[in-house]
This record gives C-alpha cells, structure tokens and sequence, in this order.
C-alpha cells in the first residue's frame, strides 16, 4: 500500500519563507537542483513595435481618394475620354489646310509661240476649306465620345469605391493586429509570471522540475507567437501606407466612426444607386447610342471646298497667277458588301449584352446587401459570446493558478487554462475585426461608402 509523502514542517516553512522573501533576500536554503538552459529573465522581454504615424479612418480614406494611383488612372481615363470627344467633334467642323510646292528644273524649255520659255523655277501655293454639310458620322461620333466619357466618369467613380474599401479593410487590419498583440502581451505576462514562480518553488525545493520546464516552455511559445503577430502588424501598416499613398508605413487610430447603419430594406432601396450599378446604366445608355446610330452608314457625306490659290513659273494659259475656286463634294454610299448590316448586328447583340449584365449586376448588388446585414448580425452574436468567453477562460486560469499555488492541482491545469484564455482572448480580437468588416461591407454594399 502506497503512503502519501509528507512534508516536514521545517521544510514547508522554509519554502514559505523562500516564496515571501522579496528580491535580493538572502535565505538559507538547501543545494538547489541544476537551474534549467532557459530562465524567465533570459530573452523574454517584451519589445515594443516601431513607432510609426498614425491616422484616422476619415483621413485614411481621404488621402486614399486623393493619392491612390489607380484613382489617379481612373481620373487620367476621364482626361483621356474627353480629348477623344474634341477629337470626334473635330469629324463635322470646318478645316482649313495650306499646300505648297517647288520645283526647280535643270533649265528652261521653250513650249512654243504663245510660251516660248517655261520658267526653270515654279512656286505654287493654295488654302483648301472644308466645310461639312451634311456629315452623319462625324454627328454620330461626338455624342459616341461623349457616351464614353460618362462611362469613364461612373467608372471612375466606382474605382474610387474599390480603393475606399481597399483601404478600410487595411485599416481594420491594423486595428486587429494590435488587438491581437495586445492579448499576446497579456499571455506573456501571465506565462512569465507562472514560470518565475515555477522556478521560485523549485529553487525552494517544494517545486519539481517537470513544471519549471513546462512553464518556461509555454513562455518561449507565446514569445514565439509575439514575433509573428509584430510581422503581421508591419504588414498591416505598410499596406494601409501603399493605399493611402503614402512613402511610409501608417499606424490605425482605433477609434472608427461608420455612421448610422442603414436598415435593411434601405439598405436594398440604395444599392441600385451603388457606383458600379451607375456604371452599368452608363455602359447601356452607349451601347443604345450606338445601335441607334447605325444609320448614319446609309446617310450622304455634303461638303463645301474653297480654295484660293497663287503661283510663279507656271505655263500660261494654263492658270492664273493668283485666283480661287470653290465646289461641292458630295458622297452616297451605295453598296458596302454587308457592312453596315453587320454593324447593325454586332451592336444589337452588345446591347443585349450590356442589359443582361445590368440585370446580373442588380441581383448581386441585392445579395451582397442581404448577405452583409446577416453576417452584420451574427457577428455582433458572436462578438457578444466570444467576449464572454475570454471573461470565463480568464477566470478559469485565475482559479486555476489559485489551486495551482494552494497545491490542490499541477501546473499542467494552470497551463491548460492559460492556452485556453489566450485562444479565447486571441477569438475575441478576430471576432472584433469580424465585426468591423462586417459593418463596412454594409455600407459599401449599400452604397453608401465611401
């Protein structure tokens, strides 16, 4: 029959004494076992992040809006657009074109009695205006470049929705990673605080080297995991610095203000206004344009030509030095070989095209709504129960660490409920980042943000 082990008095009062003793104390005591490689005081300090500046959301998507270069592509593309509609009116307006010419001959030649030398240098110069009256497709092509400038507009407008949201999300991404080396922090002072006293009640010959080893073990894994929570934090930073345009990495404020939140059948009522909705209806007012305009490959081109005109060293009788003339150009297509009746097809079956896009586009609009309030609501849910169960585990590790000191358990308990409050507290964080995302996805799906 096993018989329980008991403790001598003196030595239970030796390990107290040991336990109480402040830093420095010297005590009697006896040999202490061989210390293990690694001790609480060696390489576990808590480095703190790099500093670096900071911002707000307000002023993160801001500055996003105003230096991202893809809003600035997409602000390029509306330039671009609106040359292209100067270039296309270009089609029915007057022109005006000078011509000149010299020719220089090796020497004069007679041409006969009513000319008997024809000059060895000859000079000619006119001016030919231009003036269409009748011009279909120059017509057609400006309210053509115009179309494609609204489109650039609405395009650009729903790029700056893309880099709006682009950049919320890595601002929430900073927030969480400090969120979750804020609850690294916390393990690391409770995992150090149970190792210092592993190894205090193992130096006081009450303690048993199995827990002092198990302890610092646990220490140097939350000391591991610290390092890479600071690597996704950097992350985190230098990505919201890209999107803001910035040449330095940016730290988050936590504090975000969405607005009022809307219900969601408001919700539902606005997302057909959302910028790439705007886009679409663009894209279909041009391919309508277009298909409209198909007539004007039957229609005949009318123009008026003047010129005025001077030359040196021309044979005479053949034209004045100076003078002018004027005519009508006129040109009706007749026959193209099926042309225009393919472009009549091709434009029907885009317009086709662009309409069943719209309504694809209305139906996801819809349900990116619906399905951002219902994960709105249950992550507000699970926010709720994550948050107390964080409070539980850490109660749990606190009665844990009691007994633990009390001797009624091992430290195998105590280091259970600390994994099991650091992963609680770690779910807490996520389910907080969860949250914020899922109240932006809202608002962007409703149209609403930025």
């Amino acid at each position: 029959m096993l018989r329980r082990r008991r403790w001598p008095r003196a030595t239970l009062s030796l390990a107290a004494s040991l336990l109480a003793a402040p830093a420095g104390a010297a005590a009697p005591a006896p040999a202490a076992p061989e210390r293990p490689s690694v001790t609480p005081s060696e390489g576990a300090t808590i480095e703190p992040p790099p500093a670096v500046p900071k911002i707000t959301f307000a002023e993160a998507i801001q500055r996003a809006l105003a230096r991202n270069p893809t809003v600035g592509v997409a602000l390029a593309d509306i330039e671009r657009a609106d040359a292209l509609v100067k270039e296309a009116r270009a089609g029915w307006l007057p022109t005006l074109v000078g011509n000149g010419q010299y020719t220089h001959l090796d020497h004069e030649r007679p041409r006969g009695a009513a000319n008997p030398v024809f000059k060895q240098d000859e000079v000619y110069g006119s001016l030919t205006l231009t003036v269409p009256l009748v011009a279909a497709q120059g017509w057609t092509a400006e309210h053509q470049a115009k179309d494609s400038r609204h489109i650039a507009e609405a395009s650009a407008a729903d790029v700056r929705r893309l880099v709006a949201q682009a950049t919320g999300n890595a601002f929430i991404a900073v927030i969480a990673q400090r969120l979750q080396l804020r609850s690294n922090e916390t393990a690391i002072v409770n995992a150090r605080a149970h190792a210092d006293y592993a190894h205090t009640r193992l130096l006081g010959g009450i303690g048993r080297s199995i827990d002092d080893v198990r302890a610092q073990q646990d220490l140097a894994t939350v000391l591991a995991t610290r390092q890479s929570v600071l690597t996704g934090l950097a992350r985190a930073r230098e990505a919201l610095g890209v999107l803001v345009g910035s040449s330095e990495p940016l730290d988050a404020v936590e504090a975000i203000d969405f607005g009022p939140l809307p219900t969601l059948q408001a919700a539902l009522d606005e997302s057909g206004r959302r910028s790439d909705i705007v886009a679409q209806q663009a894209r279909i007012g041009a391919a309508e344009t277009l298909r409209k305009d198909v007539w004007a490959y039957y229609a005949p081109y009318l123009a008026a030509v003047a010129q005025p005109y001077g030359q040196y060293g021309q044979q005479v009788g053949i034209l004045d030095h100076w003078g002018w003339q004027v005519g009508l150009v006129l040109s009706l297509p007749l026959y193209d070989g099926g042309q225009r009746s393919g472009v009549a097809r091709q434009r029907d079956a885009e317009l086709a095209e662009t309409r069943l896009e719209l309504d694809g586009a209305l139906r996801q609009a819809r349900s990116d709504v619906r399905v951002a309030f219902e994960a709105m609501l249950r992550a507000d849910s699970a926010l709720a129960s994550e948050r107390e169960a964080a409070a539980l585990a850490k109660r749990a590790y606190e009665l844990a660490v009691t007994a633990y000191k009390a001797g009624a358990t091992t430290n195998i308990e105590v280091l259970d409920a600390a994994r099991q409050a650091r992963d609680a507290d770690s779910a807490a964080a996520a389910a907080s980042d969860v949250a914020r995302r899922a109240r932006l996805d809202l608002l962007v799906a409703s149209g609403r943000f930025p």
